[in-house]
């Protein structure tokens, strides 16, 4: 790792609004500059965004690839991302620049993990269905077989990826009576299996069919990329039901529309999705599908920890260490 050099007041420049704790405190520490509106910024804004600074602060929103890693100055040496995916930013081309990139991991465990429980819940007992009904005035009073679901006790949740949100869902899940079978490239060990109540299932197209509940909790990679396609949810149970609240392009949307108004699975429950902030219309007419504006992390006390994690970065960074959420692999 090139040999960092202190800085007294590094000059920062954030691309969208925070909270005001937030950029209070980073007001107070560093030469900080911030989107007053928080209007995204264009591809041309955030090059003229990292033309003056020492330290870029994006989000998810921003795509920082390679074009725009390869305009910024040599006086960017840091990108401290806001949020724990990165899948935004091109690493390679920044770590061929030189340029440091940090993010704020575990920080949004708890609130992905309850959003993904609400939505469990939520769509096997039909009740963005019961929302609407009430909204518009179409519920004509309780009957013995009037907007039927299922319970979720007792019901068998797959979880595709267990890490720290995976295993935070099993962990509620748990409580609320769920078997829970799950799938990851290591297995862990047999205490921790124990502790969670979980069982490990090597194969993913064996844990989809044996599923009630499927939910997605890994990374976005090449082997990841769709894993829930046609294929796989040929073998989903008819009354199946698939949630994601970790990255839409996990989901083949195409493929999801399909089985939804076909009637081939029960229903989704979604916080994310391929293109966003654009929805793919077709899911607006989806009675069984449940879609939430990624709100995953959208907890005031999330928000501000994440930005208490950017804060901790930079200051150890322009103190001349080594931050303590450093991204790049490869440094020495």
């Amino acid at each position: 790792m090139p040999e960092l050099s202190r800085i007294e007041r590094p000059s920062v420049r954030v691309t969208r609004t925070l909270l005001p704790a937030v950029e209070k405190r980073m007001a107070e520490l560093f030469d900080a500059r911030f989107n007053a509106d928080d209007t995204p910024l264009t591809r041309d804004a955030l090059v003229a965004a990292m033309a003056d600074c020492d330290v870029l602060v994006p989000t998810v929103t921003d795509t920082i690839d390679a074009s725009i890693i390869a305009a910024a100055p040599p006086r960017l040496k840091l990108i401290a991302s806001y949020g724990a995916g990165v899948n935004h930013i091109d690493l390679a081309a920044a770590k061929a620049k030189g340029i440091m990139v940090t993010n704020t991991p575990g920080v949004f465990t708890d609130d992905t993990a309850d959003l993904t429980m609400a939505l469990i819940l939520n769509v096997p007992r039909r009740l963005g269905e019961g929302h609407r009904a009430m909204r518009n005035g179409e519920w004509s009073g309780w009957s013995p077989t009037g907007m039927l679901g299922h319970r979720i006790g007792g019901k068998t949740l797959g979880i595709i990826g267990l890490g720290r949100i995976g295993e935070a869902v099993a962990m509620r899940a748990k409580a609320f009576g769920m078997n829970i079978i799950y799938n990851k490239r290591s297995r862990l060990p047999a205490s921790v299996e124990d502790e969670l109540g979980v069982t490990f299932e090597p194969d993913i197209d064996r844990l989809v069919a044996r599923s009630d509940i499927i939910t997605l909790h890994c990374p976005l990679t090449a082997d990841t990329d769709k894993i829930i396609n046609a294929d796989r949810i040929a073998h989903m149970k008819p009354n199946a039901y698939v949630i994601n609240s970790s990255r839409g392009e996990l989901i083949d949307e195409d493929a999801l529309i399909e089985a939804l108004q076909s009637g081939r699975i029960a229903g989704a429950g979604l916080d994310v999705y391929t293109h966003e902030p654009a929805v793919d219309s077709r899911f607006l007419s989806i009675p069984n599908a449940v879609l939430l504006p990624h709100l995953g992390s959208a907890t005031v006390e999330g928000r501000e920890a994440s930005g208490e994690r950017v804060i901790t970065n930079i200051r150890v960074w322009a103190d001349g260490h080594r931050p303590p959420d450093q991204v790049l692999e490869g440094w020495q």
